[in-house]
Formats: C-alpha cells, structure tokens, sequence
C-alpha cells in the first residue's frame, strides 16, 4: 500500500502559508478572552494568583500526560510543582521522577519562556520526561534523536494484521538537517503574529518527530512556552493540554489530515486558535474557587480571629469531602469539641458559618454564600 505523500515531501517544506485575512478576527477573539481574564487575576493578591499558578499548571501537566494515555497522580503533581516553585501547601506529599520530570519540563518552559530553544534544552526535557530510560515496558533512545533502528517511526492505530497508518516521520537521517531549520525559525525575531507561531511551532515540531516517545508532550509544551512569551508574562491561567484533552479526538483528526495535505496550514491554525480560546474560556470555571476565595477573605479577614478557623475556611473554599461537624472540626485541628463548638458559634455570630437546612443525626454546617462583586 502506498501512503499518502505528507507534507514535509512537499517541494517547499517548511515553507508554511496561511490566510491572514480568516484568522485575523479569531486571534483577535482569542486575544480579548486572554485579556479578560489576565485583568481579572491581576486584581488578586499575589497568594491568590500563585494558587491560580499551581491550579492551572497541575491541570496542564496532569492532561498533557493523559492525552498520552497515561495517568498520573493529582497530589504528586501538585506537590512536585509547588516545590519548584518555591510554595508552600498543605500535606505535601513525595513525588515520583517521571513526575518530577514532566514537571520539571513545562516549568522550565513556562517560567523561562524568554530562553532560547536548543537542542540540549530538547534533550533536557526528553531525558527528564523518561528517567529510566524507558517507555512502559521498552527501552528507548532517551535525550537524543530517534534512530529508527527497527524501521520508520509511524503513528499507527487498530488490532494487530489491521493496523492503520496515520502518519509516517521523516527519516532519522534528516532529523538533525530538519531541527536546524526548526530551531533557526523558533528563536527568530520574525513578525509573525505569536499566537500564530504557536500552532505553527506545535504542527512543525510533532510533523518532524524526532524523538521515539514524548514527542507530543514535548511539542505542547512548545506551544506553551510561545503562549507564555506572547502574554508576556509566566502565570499561567489556562491550559491549553486541557483543552486538547477534551477535544482530543478533533485533535487528532486535524492533524492528520493536515499532515497529508498542503502547506496551506489555514485549517491546523484555525483548529488551534479556536482550541485556544475555549480553554481560556473554560479556565473560568478552575480558576472560580480561587476567585471565589479572593472575595471571601476580602470581606471576612478582620472578623476571623484564629488559625484554626483560617484553616478550616480555607478547607471549605477549597471543596471539604463530607459535611463539617464539630467532631471533624476538632479531628483537624487536634483540639477539644468544645472549642470546636466555641470556633463555630463565633462564625455563625458573625454570619459566616450556618447550620445546614437538611436534617441527621449530628448538626452539619456550611458557609453561607456573599455577593460578589
């Protein structure tokens, strides 16, 4: 069976094009929706925006893996990234080196988004995303190209005698040919608009595929270190792999038929650009707790006088598993039920705490909801 010629066997690969005048009005879509929400966490203090940081990156690292097909544990992640980030949380917990290592790889591309991209810094992330030197069971050339030593690299689908061939890499042999070219565009000061050069930067890097496993990962968090360097800033607010998780089919789809057709990308972009905008329209609904949580303790820090209530607040903004009584109260904060009973009497005084309205056999609270503004 003969493929499909792919796109990088065009006379004039890498040699890109686009219709500017279709995608002027989605980047400026997308743009308004960034803007939006980076005003909205600017208006936060700076421990809010930080939880909005780790929220958001936790989510990124945990899809990014899982479009891969791999889970990865929410409690390690998040705690391997507040380490690197110099934070401070609550019940921290030991974290394992592939998760050390796929973090270690999107903070270095999104908090040193203004560093160039180089071969090492590839190899870096290659190496720190599979520290044994292995992918699942097999042993893979880890930071430095695929050698194809057991034939051509090919995304492949279906049971084994009826497997489909989506997409067939380059040869090994052009790999460092077709990197050169990559990198010499990546760290150009060219006029391209950058959210434009992100979807570009992503097709062009998994189109090359130089890597035997983490190419996909590696090619996302491409993409966000141009996102990061288009919004000028490190936070992150929206995760792009979250997106691409939830729309990972299209994704694939997209990809595919862009890789077997022209280099008129119009349609790879297009795909990014709108996969882009729902993730940072959808981010509202992530980063609502942090928000949410900003407001409360705007209105309630003067009124709330001890640690343990602090903490205990904290707990209930953040998603308290089972109903609050005074025994968990007391539980928590190692102290006796009647001061738990004394912490939230005080609260109910002063109008933060009531008594859940559904009856039992113990008396559960909850917080009572404030206006926001």
């Amino acid at each position: 069976m003969t493929l499909k010629p792919y796109i990088y066997q065009k006379n004039d690969w890498p040699n890109f094009s686009w219709d500017n005048d279709a995608l002027l009005p989605l980047v400026s879509k997308v743009r308004n929706q960034q803007g939006k929400l980076v005003g909205k966490m600017e208006a936060l203090g700076f421990s809010f925006k930080t939880e909005a940081l780790l929220e958001t990156l936790t989510l990124d690292v945990l899809k990014s893996t899982e479009i891969e097909g791999e889970i990865l544990d929410v409690e390690q992640v998040r705690s391997s990234l507040a380490r690197r980030l110099g934070l401070e949380i609550e019940n921290a917990v030991y974290s394992e080196r592939n998760v050390d290592g796929v973090v270690d790889m999107l903070v270095d591309a999104t908090q040193n988004y203004q560093l160039p991209l180089t071969r090492q810094r590839l190899f870096d992330w290659h190496a720190a995303l599979f520290p044994t030197g292995r992918s699942g069971m097999f042993e893979i050339v880890v930071g430095d190209w695929r050698k194809d030593s057991t034939g051509p690299m090919q995304v492949i689908s279906g049971a084994l005698g009826k497997e489909k061939v989506h997409f067939e890499a380059p040869a090994s042999t052009t790999i460092d040919l077709e990197i050169t070219d990559f990198l010499n565009w990546y760290n150009s000061n060219d006029t391209i608009e950058p959210l434009i050069k992100a979807a570009l930067a992503h097709l062009w890097f998994i189109t090359i595929h130089p890597f035997e496993d983490g190419n996909g990962r590696i090619s996302r968090a491409i993409s966000d270190m141009l996102l990061a360097r288009a919004d000028g800033i490190p936070q992150r607010y929206y995760s792009m792999s979250s997106q691409i998780r939830k729309d990972r089919k299209s994704y694939y789809n997209t990809l595919e038929k862009v890789q077997q057709g022209y280099l008129d990308v119009t349609r790879w972009i297009t795909w990014f650009l709108e996969c882009l905008f729902n993730s940072v329209k959808s981010s509202e609904i992530t980063l609502n707790k942090v928000i949410c949580k900003h407001h409360f303790w705007n209105t309630y820090a003067k009124q709330v006088n001890n640690d343990r209530q602090k903490k205990m607040l904290n707990k209930l903004l953040d998603g308290f598993e089972g109903k609050l009584t005074t025994s968990k109260w007391a539980k928590i904060n190692k102290c006796s039920t009647d001061t738990a009973l004394r912490d939230i009497q005080d609260l109910i005084k002063k109008n933060i705490l009531q008594k859940e309205k559904a009856g039992g056999r113990s008396t559960n609270y909850e917080l009572k909801k404030i206006q926001q503004e």
